[in-house]
Parts: C-alpha cells; sequence; structure tokens
C-alpha cells in the first residue's frame, strides 16, 4: 500500500461517527471530526413544515422515542423526541454487551436531539479545517422537487450553491434517484453528484452512469462481486465512493481497486487502517 494511494482515499464518516454515537445527531459529527474524517455524510428529508433533516429512515420509529413519518411531522414535534437513547441497547431492547464509548447524557439535549441541515453545515464551518459534506437527498417522498429545491437554497445562504468548480467543491450531492440529481444538475451545474447503486446494472456493467452525474456510489458488496466493473469505471475516469465499508478487508479491496473515498461507520479505525 503506497503513502501517494493512501493519500487519494478520502475517509467520509457513514451518519457521523455512528458506530460510537448515534446516527445524525451532533455527538456523532463531533466525534467524527475529532477523529479526523475528511467528510461527513448525512441523509436529508423535508418536514411537514419545510425544514430540511438529518434523518435516515422515512419514520423516525427506529432511531427516536417517538412514531411517525418525517414528512408528516413538523421540526417542533421532532425536535421533542430523544433520538440518542436507543444507542445503548441492542435490538431486542436489553443492554448492549459492549458499551459505546458515546455516553448518553440526558441533559445534553443538543447533541441527542434531531440534527438540521442548517446545523450541520455550521458545525463544518466551525470546524477550523476543511471538512466535506456529502449530502443524500432520500426519495421516494411526497416533497419530490421540494426537497432539492430547499437543499439548494439553504446552501446558497452558506455560500456553497455553485463551486467554481467540481473539483473544488466541499458540497456534493448524492441519491439512488437519479432524476433528483438530474434536478440538482439542472439548477447547479457545477455542484458534484454521486449516483449510489445497490446493485449491478447493465449501465454499471458497461462503466456508464446517468447523464450529468460526476460520481460512482456502489456498495462494497458490488466491490466484492464484481470488481471489474469498478475497474472499467475508473478506466474511464470516473470517480468512484464506496459504501458501507467498516471491516479491514473491505478497506483493502477498496484501495487495491484504487476508490477515491470509503464511506464508513468507523473512520478513526479506517483511517488507522489507511496509516493515517
Amino acid at each position: 500500500m503506497t503513502h501517494a494511494r493512501q493519500h487519494l482515499t478520502r475517509v467520509v464518516a457513514h451518519r457521523g461517527a455512528s458506530e460510537d454515537a448515534p446516527e445524525h445527531t451532533l455527538a456523532a459529527y463531533r466525534k467524527a471530526i475529532e477523529d479526523g474524517a475528511d467528510a461527513l455524510e448525512c441523509d436529508v428529508r423535508l418536514t411537514a413544515d419545510g425544514h430540511l433533516v438529518c434523518v435516515h429512515d422515512r419514520r423516525v420509529n427506529r432511531t427516536s422515542n417517538g412514531r411517525g413519518a418525517v414528512s408528516a411531522l413538523e421540526l417542533s414535534d421532532l425536535a421533542a423526541l430523544d433520538f440518542g437513547s436507543w444507542k445503548t441497547r441492542d435490538a431486542a431492547g436489553g443492554p448492549r454487551v459492549e458499551e459505546p464509548d458515546w455516553e448518553h447524557r440526558p441533559e445534553d439535549r443538543e447533541a441527542t436531539s434531531v440534527l438540521t441541515l442548517e446545523r450541520l453545515l455550521e458545525l463544518v464551518a466551525d470546524a477550523g479545517r476543511r471538512v466535506e459534506l456529502a449530502i443524500e437527498t432520500k426519495h421516494p417522498t411526497r416533497w419530490a422537487g421540494q426537497v432539492e429545491e430547499r437543499l439548494l437554497v439553504l446552501l446558497k445562504r452558506f455560500g456553497l450553491d455553485a463551486p467554481a468548480s467540481r473539483e473544488d467543491s466541499p458540497v456534493r450531492v448524492m441519491s439512488f434517484s437519479a432524476r433528483s440529481l438530474h434536478r440538482v444538475r439542472a439548477a447547479s451545474p457545477t455542484m458534484p453528484t454521486v449516483y449510489l447503486m445497490q446493485f449491478v446494472t447493465p449501465r454499471l456493467r458497461d462503466g456508464r452512469l446517468p447523464e450529468g452525474v460526476d460520481i460512482a456510489g456502489p456498495s462494497i458488496r458490488i466491490l466484492r462481486s464484481h470488481p471489474a466493473c469498478i475497474e472499467r469505471l475508473k478506466r474511464t475516469g470516473r470517480q468512484v465512493h464506496v459504501w458501507t465499508v467498516n471491516e479491514p478487508a473491505d478497506v483493502d479491496l477498496c484501495v487495491g481497486l484504487g476508490v477515491d473515498a470509503i464511506i464508513t461507520n468507523r473512520p478513526r479505525a479506517v483511517l488507522d487502517r489507511l496509516g493515517r
């Protein structure tokens, strides 16, 4: 493993340092920045009153003490929920065999309250170093194109909606929806876009991406089963950002295939594996 290759492989904290702290919380993103992650990944959904919040699932049932669809709840409803205490328990509701480094503190409401994208952008702006942001738009949703519209309006407030070039942009937009990425490209031609893929399609076998998309975002399963697809993408000059890479052998596979970014729940462990 060469130093040059390691340097080219960026480490992206998937929903923050989500193995150590509750996903999509301020606690998880603070930990990822402390760990040295090159970038933070987040999913965004639009609330009933038009706020972008960082929540993966369509409903809040899994990651909070509430119930209901994000799109049907207002920000004040979400702010009243606890998005942190579930992390200390396993899926069956019992205590974890091994407790994470993170400790739930009910008195620190901000660290485990619902996280707005605006607050995450403020955290990145105050990081004291360059921290990139990979924002995934979740579809389908009742709000459809309003998600991308609100996203670009918010990015404009931070001066991030129209980068001078795709290469220099600290923000990129990701989605499994090619239509979502088309909306972003139409509104912001220099915004980098990542097409996420869970399965090998005929297009991927040929090393192609949807029109206007810059970066391939395959799952680690695709890399394991179809490394030739990745080699084909790299030969066409495409960047490849892989999710979700947590095991040392998978990190080595990514490096061997020249992957440009590793998206992981364990940013510190991956950085260590890369010798950084």
